[in-house]
């Protein structure tokens, strides 16, 4: 059949209202995707100039028939980009376009992930508005595109800088709409209590599958016989756009829709990254001439939008508090080496703060420096297009290396300034004769006890030969004091929120030298000649012998506070709280605490390159396919590392597919129930979809019901219970980490290094989105390392070596003010500083 006929022989639906649809006409701003990042960055300021000639044509009636239209810069980034090039006249002229409403700005910095922390999005969220200010204009209205959520601080974060209104352009690939529904308003009530009048809208480019643009028909979201073919021809053009149009405005009246009008999103050409285009205004102008009063067009701002949606009535919009999971927060798990070293960045960042309030050694033009990287690695673009199906390909490689290169640039960046700080604050540099003293600084919330590292020099142990003492100069207290490494000596050490202290290394006499490293054959410590110590002792040693607190067996190691219990099979399956003698582990879990996970999805022909794309194409929001092949960590070594008077470290080696070498390091303490571990492995390099979790099946080990909570930018939230309908419940992106707690105890896990928690089944099947779980179900929790299933953007293979540290703490139930606090004290270790003599 001819595409004429196909068109002559369409259904158009009888509509039963006199529809207004409202064009907001934009360019979603992806930072790469389609085009090398400082091309993308050059088209989006030639398309402010473009707009920007459009508007004035039409105002100076140059061009009559291009009147009514507008411009939405969809991000401030392209505005900020362009008056850097733009001379005083544009500067100018850009000024009075925005003032008079035709071109329009946006309180958004970027389209974000859920990386950046409160006060990054403060700090973005703001320029906007400090722009408008000083041309004498205001920003009530934002809008995001491609992104399908936002950490529940988002909302107070665009309050707080006089954004009253965000407009949420959602992406269904791999992701969906919250409310169960799209293009429907509704009240988000932030952590504050304050509101954000929110439009849950549609795919940011539906305008173009309508048909509003011409030559710029899309066939993306809408499925009907007209997608096969290509439809430029303005004589196939129109017909094919009355036809979508109706069809798509009957749907609308069939879901019983209450209003009379609906927004579109629309770019100038059917592409991320599009310009404007004055051809929508002559075409809106000839529909309506034909058109009528039956469906009417016009070119609108967000603000002009969202009075119009006011004229309504709002009081009665349905108010969702919690968090929006975004379904792409993914993607920071496809670059883990790089997220690391961005979230390493912005705690270094807040730490320069915190010790340089007043900007007195470090600039408010050097913060800004670090932010503006931290931001642009925290824009959702992860890589060129075809990164997956052609990863050789030279934009592959070019686009990857300037995304990674701004999480270098951060924490270059944030350690100069920490430096900075820090010689202001008396630090030594390296000269011959530099004393043994160290500032250190707690720059938490509250009081911590740490174990404090200070390093020195690789030559400086010969200076020491004979052993050191570390004395804390205020108290002249002597501290226990343990070294693994000639290089670094550990003490542990207890300051008051924002306190400091000095420490002095003094070199001890060769009659006081220490003399644990030295050991005799013992009568009561039941090991052997082997060396292999897998016997409990029967008895104990009294104090003040030379035994260290922590006992390391081949099966388990038991401290002051916990006793661990593994096995190759089942991993640590056994983690007792010996402050209340009971297990921290849930019974019915089928992974041991920090057992390895990994899974991939083969293609049906593995020589067959092109399926590597179509398998991945195919996963929807299971992030796997129904033949995944899961691959289970089995424990086959134990090693003592070290053990001493603070501490002991175990290495646990575990074996499993997709991973070459992977080691859990627990570092035990000894005076404190606190654990730390890092994870080291080498990821083999592998093309098809994979992913690489940590089992966390911790409880907190009181009594009374178990509750989970995530730290994100705003506060607390607890995962399948302070979440808007309708949202990811399998995982998000966190920020210092999660925390589990009953009646009486409280159980911290910080995660400095890999934000993404997965808190759903990892089975494969249809998921579930809130509301739709059961009553009483739970969260899971593991920590999702790595992965690399989209079948664009996402980096192809996650080969090479990592580590990533996790700290746990277990105590008396807190309050959610100090869990939170507590949370992030354990990613803030002391700041500590080799100084000078006073």
């Amino acid at each position: 059949m001819t595409l004429e006929r196909q068109i002559n022989q369409a259904t158009i639906p009888t509509l039963d209202r006199k529809w207004k649809i409202y064009v907001i006409h934009h360019s979603h701003t992806d930072l790469g995707y389609t085009d090398r990042q400082e091309k993308i960055e050059q088209y989006h300021v030639d398309f402010i100039r473009q707009a920007l000639h459009i508007v004035n044509d039409a105002h100076n009636e140059i061009k009559p028939e291009w009147k009514g239209f507008r411009w939405t810069c969809e991000t401030f980034w392209a505005v900020e980009q362009f008056l850097k090039q733009a001379g005083d006249k544009e500067k100018v002229a850009f000024a009075d376009a925005v003032r008079r409403g035709d071109i329009e700005l946006s309180g958004t910095y970027l389209n974000m992930t859920e990386l950046p922390d409160m006060p990054l999005l403060n700090k973005i969220h703001g320029k906007a508005q400090r722009y408008a200010g000083s041309i004498g204009h205001q920003i009530d209205s934002a809008m995001t595109a491609d992104i399908n959520g936002y950490s529940w601080g988002y909302a107070d974060s665009l309050l707080d800088n006089g954004i009253r209104h965000l407009f949420s352009c959602i992406h269904t690939h791999h992701g969906m709409y919250a409310l169960g529904r799209k293009q429907s308003p509704f009240w988000w009530e932030a952590p504050s209590g304050e509101r954000l009048l929110v439009w849950n809208g549609d795919h940011y480019m539906l305008g173009n599958e309508l048909g509003f643009c011409p030559g710029a028909l899309g066939k993306y979201m809408i499925r009907d016989e007209f997608n096969h073919r290509r439809m430029e021809p303005a004589h196939i053009h129109d017909p094919i756009a009355n036809t979508r149009i109706h069809r798509y405005l009957a749907q609308l009246e069939a879901e019983r829709y209450p209003y009379d009008f609906v927004p579109v999103m629309l770019s100038g050409l059917p592409t991320d990254n599009g310009s404007p285009n004055s051809a929508i205004m002559e075409w809106i102008e000839a529909w309506n001439l034909r058109s009528g009063e039956g469906v009417s067009v016009e070119m609108i701002t967000l603000s002009g939008f969202f009075a119009r949606l006011k004229e309504e009535g709002t009081d009665r919009l349905p108010v969702h508090k919690g968090d929006w999971p975004d379904w792409w927060t993914d993607g920071v798990s496809s670059t883990p080496m790089h997220t690391q070293i961005y979230r390493d960045a912005q705690r270094t960042l807040r730490k320069v703060e915190k010790l340089d309030p007043e900007q007195k050694s470090v600039s408010l033009q050097d913060i800004e420096a670090v932010e503006q990287s931290l931001a642009l690695y925290a824009e959702h673009t992860w890589g060129y297009h075809s990164s997956v199906y052609e990863p050789w390909h030279k934009n592959v490689q070019l686009l990857e290396v300037r995304k990674t290169a701004h999480a270098a640039e951060a924490s270059r960046l944030a350690y100069r300034a920490l430096d900075q700080a820090l010689l202001a604050d008396n630090a030594a540099t390296l000269y011959p004769g530099r004393p043994y003293r160290f500032k250190v600084t707690n720059l938490s919330e509250r009081e911590v006890t740490e174990l404090v590292q200070l390093k020195l020099e690789g030559w400086e142990p010969d200076e020491l030969l004979n052993g050191v003492e570390v004395i804390r100069e205020d108290k002249g207290e002597v501290l226990i004091q343990q070294s693994t490494h000639p290089e670094t000596i550990i003490v542990e050490l207890k300051l008051q929120s924002m306190e400091n202290c000095i420490l002095i290394l003094r070199p001890l006499l060769v009659a006081q030298q220490d003399q644990s490293c030295l050991t005799s054959t013992s009568n009561s410590k039941l090991i052997g000649a082997d060396q292999v110590y897998d016997i409990e002792d029967m008895y104990s040693l009294t104090q003040g012998s030379l035994q260290a607190p922590i006992s390391v067996f081949q099966n388990g190691l038991e401290s002051p506070f916990i006793r661990l219990t593994w096995s190759e099979d089942r991993g640590i399956f056994s983690w007792i709280d010996k402050e209340t003698g009971r297990e921290l582990l849930k019974p019915d879990d089928s992974y041991g605490a920090f057992t390895p996970i990994y899974e991939v999805t083969n293609p049906a022909n593995p020589a067959d390159a092109s399926q590597v794309w179509s398998i991945r194409s195919r996963m929807g929001r299971n992030r796997k396919g129904l033949n995944v092949d899961r691959s289970v960590g089995k424990l086959v070594s134990v090693r003592a590392v070290d053990n001493g008077p603070l501490y002991t470290t175990v290495e646990l080696g575990y074996q499993l597919k997709g991973i070459a070498y992977f080691s859990l390091f627990l570092r035990v303490y000894a005076r404190q129930n606190r654990l730390d571990i890092s994870v080291r492995l080498h990821k083999e390099s592998v093309w098809n979809p994979e992913n690489v979790y940590l089992a966390l099946p911790f409880t907190p080990g009181g009594t009374g019901p178990v509750t989970l909570f995530a730290d994100k930018p705003g506060g607390l939230v607890r995962p399948w219970k302070d979440q808007i309908p309708g949202t990811c419940l399998d995982y998000s992106s966190v920020q210092s980490g999660i925390a589990w707690q009953d009646n009486d105890r409280s159980l911290l896990l910080a995660v400095p290094d890999t934000p993404l928690v997965q808190w759903g089944t990892l089975d494969y099947g249809p998921r579930k989105v809130h509301t739709q779980q059961a009553p009483d179900a739970q969260p899971e929790a593991y920590a999702w390392l790595m992965t690399n299933y989209w079948e664009t953007n996402f980096k192809a293979t996650l080969g090479g070596f990592y580590e990533f540290q996790y700290f746990i703490s277990a105590g008396d139930r807190l309050l959610a003010e100090d869990m939170a606090a507590a949370l992030q004290a354990l990613n803030e270790p002391f700041a500590v500083a080799r100084v000078n003599e006073k």
